[in-house]
């Protein structure tokens, strides 16, 4: 199972929210790149990096964040935040990005998505779904839809999804735990999808049990810019 760091971007800063909530805001590093370059030298392979201020103006902001990072590191990177058209995403794999996540897009605008993967390729998009109360929520988790998690899950992976980033919104920025349940839900009912948890990483041993679940991947927040998990400790796990 990979470590993923988050990497969330406000101003051209790295930042974190609590539970998507931009008055919860604090600031960790005015300079993403070397935040990305620890990562890198802890032997972290992969680094998800959001673009908040993109998902508040609903379009692609901070590429050349994405750039910057994606130029001086090998991490692989998803991108995600605000991607609403087929130009947002040509920017976004033009500027270094391996992947990206679409989660409103695929909800509002699920015929727009489904294209993305039908041209970009299955192993190129990741579906969010991020989820409250087992609903699907959009708009920067702004808004909650009608949509529940399961279904439209399944409605995905018949069009052809392979990676799929589940954040249990309940859990994130809180450090008391990540969503074990749901993930063994998901793992049950969708055993090819590379399941993505996301939200609540607080320990080591909830990464220890997020891979026993199966899970392709976990990302890993407020956890690590709080000292909760040690670089140090992330490195004796990936090697």
């Amino acid at each position: 199972m990979y470590v993923i760091p988050a990497i969330d971007i406000i101003d051209g800063k790295c930042v974190r929210l609590t539970q998507g909530d931009y008055a919860q805001k604090k600031v960790y590093n005015e300079h993403p790149l070397e935040v990305a370059k620890q990562f890198e030298g802890a032997g972290i392979q992969r680094l998800h990096l959001v673009d908040l201020d993109g998902a508040k103006a609903k379009h692609i902001v901070n590429y050349k964040v994405l750039e910057r990072i994606a130029s001086n590191t090998s991490l692989t990177i998803d991108f995600g935040g605000g991607l609403k058209s087929d130009e947002d995403v040509r920017i976004a794999f033009e500027s270094g990005a391996m992947q990206i996540t679409g989660g409103t897009v695929a909800v509002k605008n699920p015929v727009l998505f489904a294209s993305w993967i039908a041209r970009h390729g299955s192993e190129r998009i990741i579906l969010g779904s991020d989820v409250k109360d087992r609903k699907i929520a959009v708009s920067g988790w702004q808004e909650q839809s009608e949509l529940e998690l399961l279904p439209f899950l399944s409605d995905y992976v018949q069009k052809g999804i392979q990676y799929t980033i589940c954040t249990d919104i309940s859990k994130d920025g809180l450090l008391q735990g990540t969503a074990l349940e749901l993930y063994k839900e998901i793992r049950g009912e969708f055993p090819s999808l590379h399941l993505i948890a996301s939200g609540g990483v607080t320990t080591m041993d909830d990464l220890y049990r997020l891979r026993e679940l199966g899970c392709f991947g976990a990302i890993v927040g407020k956890a690590i810019y709080e000292g909760r998990i040690s670089l140090k400790e992330i490195e004796t796990y990936m090697a």
